[in-house]
């Protein structure tokens, strides 16, 4: 099988693209801007999904345009010119001649120059592919070049007469994953189970929730990954908020911990969640509320297959939730009444997924018409069901309260079924406890040879 080169990716998605697009039309895509988190300091740089799913160029301040069947050049970037003293202070830069020689751009251009040039290669173009609305200040320059070619049609410069939705087109070339992806995805998983393994074992009683933050962060950047979203550390009445992301509060012995963590690895992100007990062992309350959402999450990823539709793993999850939640006693009456009814809500108020990709929360429609979408292989998801029962909650054991729990897990579409990215993080109660008993039998031999050293200090000073 032929490896295919970085390069080549690239130049596979614009072709495709292009092809879609028709020769009479051009594409204008702006990178993301520089953004300013406080005062005189930036967030760091983050470079637009789409603009580096075509470009694979990660400066700010640059614009990439393609124009099928254009002789002098059909893919176009403008760019920063180089600047040795900016350089300086900001880092290298690429420049014109950057573009084309590394990057592979056909002609680039000065960004400066950019409404010397554009409209010339808008002009007598019939369609023009852009997603308006996602940089509105960019939006306004591309609406003045296009008035600006309408107010000299007299001297036969033509405007682009429709407007249609980049994203629209581009987004289903992102939702099926090529197998270079596919590697990058799988990276980005076994990296993100690595940081969970090292947070289960570095909990403790009495750590803080912000701790395993830190084990998780730094077990992403030891492999060259960053967050692909802010952890989630949330222990006790904690796991129970979906979005929490305080993570300030101490773990307890008698609690779970739910963790929702993924790490982003060259622009593609993982997205795993993992709920275990502080203190090594799950009580039987929580062990009996685990138990349901493992059944649930398997249960939805045995429906993850070519011809079944978006909803199905979803449809299963419910139902093994519902089921659940009657047996802990948290609801009363049939089970598909109750599903029927939504009741499952108070306690399961999520969808089970999402798609996955360069973004968290990736692009691509659920729907096709009024219909859920069918499962392709290369498509890849997230399964993440989950019951949570917060204290204080109305009708409800309190030996049952403040338990929140969700695993979640990445799962890709396959030929023949589904393969499930992120499975080196355990999710089998039995094998959490083991893991987390061989650390808690280790944990006690450190403070006793501390210990031991403060003692002979003390007796040598003593002497």
């Amino acid at each position: 099988m032929k490896t295919v080169t970085v390069a080549e990716e690239f130049v596979r998605r614009r072709s495709t693209l292009m092809r879609l697009m028709g020769r009479d039309a051009i594409a204008i895509v702006p990178s993301a801007p520089v953004r300013t988190r406080n005062n005189d300091v930036d967030y760091p740089y983050r470079q637009d999904s789409d603009f580096h799913y075509l470009t694979g160029f990660g400066e700010p301040e640059s614009v990439a345009v393609l124009v099928p069947g254009r002789e002098q050049a059909e893919y176009i970037l403008f760019v920063r010119e180089r600047d040795p003293t900016r350089e300086i202070w900001d880092g290298r830069r690429a420049g014109p001649a950057g573009a084309r020689r590394i990057h592979g751009a056909d002609d680039a251009f000065p960004i400066a120059d950019i409404d010397e040039i554009l409209p010339g290669l808008m002009e007598n173009r019939a369609k023009v592919f852009y997603a308006m609305g996602m940089y509105p200040q960019f939006d306004q320059r591309v609406v003045g070049w296009v008035n600006g070619l309408r107010t000299q049609a007299r001297n036969g410069r033509h405007p682009p007469q429709e407007f249609v939705a980049l994203d629209q087109v581009l987004h289903e070339l992102r939702l099926i994953k090529s197998r270079a992806e596919l590697e990058l995805m799988r990276s980005a998983a076994r990296i993100g189970a690595l940081a969970h393994v090292r947070a289960m074992r570095a909990c403790r009683p009495g750590r803080m929730e912000y701790e395993l933050m830190a084990e998780i962060v730094h077990e992403f950047r030891r492999h060259g990954a960053d967050t692909a979203y802010q952890p989630i550390v949330g222990g006790g009445a904690n796991s129970c908020i979906l979005h929490y992301i305080e993570n300030d509060a101490v773990l307890r012995a008698d609690d779970v911990v739910l963790i929702d963590a993924g790490c982003e690895y060259n622009y593609y992100a993982s997205d795993i969640t993992r709920t275990f007990p502080v203190a090594g062992r799950f009580t039987p309350e929580q062990r009996a509320v685990y138990d349901v959402v493992l059944e649930a999450n398997l249960a939805a990823i045995a429906k993850v297959r070519p011809g079944n539709h978006w909803n199905e793993p979803h449809e299963a999850a419910v139902r093994v939730v519902t089921q659940g939640l009657v047996r802990l006693g948290l609801l009363k009456g049939r089970p598909a009444k109750l599903e029927r009814d939504g009741a499952y809500r108070r306690f399961f108020m999520h969808r089970t997924g999402h798609w996955l990709g360069m973004d968290v929360h990736d692009v691509g429609d659920y729907k096709t018409g009024e219909a859920w979408r069918v499962l392709e292989p290369g498509m890849v998801l997230t399964v993440e069901p989950g019951i949570y029962i917060p204290r204080g909650a109305r009708g409800v054991p309190k030996r049952l309260q403040g338990i929140g729990v969700r695993i979640e897990d990445d799962v890709m579409v396959t030929r023949n079924g589904a393969e499930v990215l992120s499975d080196g993080a355990p999710k089998d109660p039995d094998q959490i406890e083991m893991l987390m008993a061989e650390v808690h039998a280790e944990a006690p031999k450190a403070p006793r040879r501390r210990a031991a050293r403060s003692a002979r200090r003390g007796t040598r000073e003593r002497h």
